[in-house]
């Protein structure tokens, strides 16, 4: 009969083998990294207990091999994971009287780079640490990857590539379908490097960060870590950011970089410590899964206690029902928290979520907010049958091993509504005076069931200015926005329909590209959309199969008969190449802070949502407050500009 420690060993392995796979294979997160780390610790203690390792524990394993899209190699060195602590003691014990180098742990995707005669020859990820996916074309856009470096010799090196917190909230934000967007850097870094097409990978701006040197023939570095470093930065690499520490000065660098990871503009889930001493480090071997001349340390994080007060069902227009956690305030990390994504069906029953339960909460790497653990487990929260939009039945759909809800209702008036919305949003149709308030009363009466009748509301006139909240003004300002809207552009009717995965940006690629003929773009396949520089098959696919329905087809000719298009405006003078802006506060001369965002890139410059060293300009009417973006960009030596001044650098 089996012990009950064994009972819980397999089902540890379960869970874990499971996240593991979805993790390292799907890039999709089951749990978090906090609850993988707990019952990766609770598992390695039972297997102490017990003196038995199951076969495929994860303890015993590296990682899972990544999916069989790029073509695999066999690293020279087998690429172990880090033994880790939450512990500080742990680690100075580690120190002890070695000078260390303490760097960040970056949260990306592990590369190894290969040079050969002064070029870039080779570039293969991680993999499962024996075997990874050679992505070298991918590497070679990378933001700060030296193509070419002055050392001739063979150079073989190890590191991380990363997406910037602000580089990932911009291509998040231009996803406007929010049911489309990435979860995290990592996950969006992950796939980027991954890519078949390295034109994707040099839009996300990928950037490439060493740790470590594995070898560089004939090299005298003096049999130290540092040195390898410094020797690494002076070929043109970006090195990840250290400090040479013993168990002494330990605590100096550690309140430096708990200090700092809160400013920080990259990910990162703790630090590393390395013995400078090249040879005592290499002497010590390693164990079957870690090597013994490194120690990685995880932030603990600061948790609060707290009581769940109701779990939010939010309908999007796709049909997807997201849960949030509402719960009494807490203040974590400097700021006051009261919600969290619950992410999905999966995750809720792992935390057998209840009203009234008592919950840990922390923010993920000290930013996002998180469940940490259900404490009373009263599992008593029902998942709802029906749309808290709509009233009619939901369903549980399984992708990829994860549950979620959906209403099954194809004309739920909160996808309705929101399809309506993004139509008629700035990016959009840029229509003034349809809410969503309004909408929901306009199709509540039958006023409008596809686009197109939204031009033709002037049949309900009589009706529409004795409704509530309207009047003749506000109807007649409604024609004169319905008029205005009349003529738009291709891209933005495009964007306005609510393809799935396709934002403005994305639009305007493939309008472009087929000289604005909607014709043109009906009778392209898959294969010619995918084609496009920076549009994959996940774009053109939902592109495609949404131009393939007749009924698509039927209502976007009936919104077509009430517009006129015009073309897209050329570019001008690229004078801002190069250059990052941020802009921030309210706005006197654009409409909204897109149009400002429109002007910056037609201009060859970006606009980002952090101040961080890399940032040329913050815009911001009120130059002398003390917000937090000022304060920031005040001491990183960056001008505060007025909108009067911004205009003035445009040319305008």
């Amino acid at each position: 009969m089996e012990t009950a420690a064994m009972n819980r060993m397999k089902e540890l392995v379960k869970k874990l083998d499971r996240a593991a796979r979805a993790y390292y294979q799907e890039d999709i997160e089951l749990i978090s990294n906090r609850e993988y780390d707990q019952m990766y610790d609770e598992l390695q203690a039972l297997e102490k207990e017990t003196g038995t390792v199951l076969a495929n524990s994860p303890t015993a394993k590296v990682g899972y091999e990544a999916v069989d899209q790029l073509p695999k190699e066999e690293h020279e060195s087998p690429m172990l994971s880090l033994d880790k602590t939450k512990d500080r003691e742990v680690l100075r014990e580690f120190i002890g009287d070695h000078e260390t180098l303490l760097s960040w742990k970056l949260d990306g995707l592990t590369i190894v780079l290969t040079y050969e005669n002064g070029e870039l020859a080779k570039a293969v990820t991680r993999g499962n640490g024996v075997v990874g996916e050679v992505v070298t074309n991918n590497a070679r856009v990378f933001r700060n990857i030296p193509l070419k470096i002055p050392y001739v010799g063979r150079l073989v090196l190890r590191g991380e590539a990363i997406i910037t917190y602000s580089d990932f909230e911009q291509i998040n934000e231009s996803i406007e379908d929010v049911d489309a967007r990435y979860k995290n850097p990592r996950n969006l870094c992950s796939g980027s490097v991954r890519q078949l097409n390295n034109q994707i990978t040099a839009r996300r701006n990928v950037r490439f960060y060493a740790f470590g040197l594995v070898s560089a023939e004939s090299v005298d570095f003096h049999n130290s870590r540092a040195e390898q470093f410094e020797w690494l930065k002076n070929q043109g690499f970006e090195v990840v950011e250290y400090r040479k520490v013993t168990a002494a000065t330990l605590d100096q660098a550690m309140d430096y970089f708990s200090a700092a990871i809160t400013e920080n503009d990259f990910p990162s889930d703790g630090l590393v410590a390395l013995y400078d001493n090249i040879a005592y480090g290499d002497s010590l071997g390693r164990t079957a899964k870690f090597p013994r001349n490194a120690f990685a340390f995880k932030w603990a994080d600061e948790i609060r206690e707290t009581r769940l007060e109701k779990i939010e069902w939010s309908p999007s227009r796709t049909g997807l029902i997201n849960p949030v956690a509402v719960f009494d305030p807490v203040e974590l990390e400097g700021t006051t928290v009261s919600r969290a994504s619950v992410h999905n069906i999966s995750i809720m029953r792992e935390l057998q979520l209840g009203i009234g339960d008592r919950i840990t909460v922390y923010k993920a790497n000290m930013i996002i907010p998180q469940i940490a653990e259900n404490l009373t487990k009263s599992g008593e929260l029902p998942i709802p049958d029906t749309c808290p939009a709509c009233g009619q039945s939901t369903e549980i759909r399984r992708v990829n091993e994860v549950e979620y809800l959906y209403c099954t209702n194809p004309d739920c008036p909160a996808k309705k509504i929101k399809a309506f919305a993004l139509f008629a949003s700035r990016d959009a149709m840029n229509i003034d005076g349809l809410s969503e308030a309004t909408l929901e009363k306009f199709i509540a009466r039958g006023f409008i069931h596809d686009f197109g009748d939204i031009f033709e509301i002037s049949r309900h006139r009589e009706e529409i200015v004795t409704m509530e909240g309207f009047g003749e003004k506000s109807f007649e300002n409604l024609m004169a926005s319905l008029e205005k809207a009349r003529e738009t552009t291709l891209a933005k009717v495009i964007y306005s329909l609510g393809i799935a995965n396709i934002g403005l940006a994305n639009a305007k690629v493939i309008c472009r590209h087929f000289d604005d003929d909607l014709e043109k773009i009906r009778r392209a396949d898959e294969e010619e959309v995918s084609s496009i520089d920076t549009i994959g098959p996940v774009i053109a696919r939902s592109l495609t199969e949404y131009l393939a329905d007749p009924e698509n087809n039927r209502k976007l000719d009936h919104l077509m008969s009430h517009l006129a298009i015009k073309k897209e405006e050329k570019k001008g003078e690229q004078i801002f190449q190069n250059m990052n802006f941020v802009i921030t506060g309210s706005l006197e001369h654009f409409d909204n802070r897109n149009q400002a965002k429109e002007l910056v890139e037609s201009l060859g410059g970006k606009v980002t949502g952090s101040v961080t060293k890399k940032t040329n300009y913050l815009i911001n009417n009120d130059t002398t407050s003390n917000s937090s973006k000022n304060k920031k960009a005040r001491e990183l030596g960056i001008p505060v500009i007025s909108e009067e001044e911004f205009l003035k650098l445009a040319g305008h």
